[in-house]
């Protein structure tokens, strides 16, 4: 079995011919995939190995040593676990295990990162604090259903 990281997978790089993105992998948009519109969210196995770097310091703080490493699996169900508690605090499900996101822009934007300062920026607005929390995780769903709403008219 070959090494590789999320966005280097086979599956994930034709995806992103067809417009894909992963979805982001900070804590803040743990949410995102479960508020994003079904018709433009889709998920492949997730077989991938995230790394861990870790620098080895002389007492004059020079980086003597480099050692790069797959995460160990208990720490990712560490993070598995997290995430789960962060998706509880804002009133969504757990997110199914073993899956790698992908998510297309939607409402007529270039990309996803487009999408997400547009949620940024509304919730700025609204005077909604952009963190994971309730209020930004429902600003977002109803903002991205209104979103959609626009592609499914253009689209017949």
């Amino acid at each position: 079995m070959t090494e590789s990281e999320p966005d280097r997978l086979p599956e994930v790089r034709e995806l992103g011919e067809w417009g894909w993105s992963l979805a982001p992998d900070a804590p803040m948009w743990v949410f995102l995939p479960y508020v994003w519109p079904p018709r433009a969210r889709t998920w492949v196995p997730d077989r991938s190995t995230r790394w861990q770097i870790e620098t080895v310091l002389d007492s004059a703080n020079r980086v003597i040593d480099i050692v790069c490493h797959p995460v160990p699996e208990s720490e990712r169900e560490t993070q598995e676990r997290d995430a789960t508690a962060d998706l509880a605090r804002v009133g969504i499900p757990p997110r199914p295990a073993g899956r790698l996101w992908l998510l297309r822009p939607v409402g007529g934007f270039e990309g996803v990162e487009d999408v997400l300062d547009h949620l940024c920026s509304g919730a700025e607005t609204r005077g909604v604090a952009v963190a994971l929390s309730e209020e930004f995780a429902q600003l977002c769903a109803d903002e991205l259903e209104s979103l959609a709403g626009g592609d499914d008219q253009s689209s017949g």
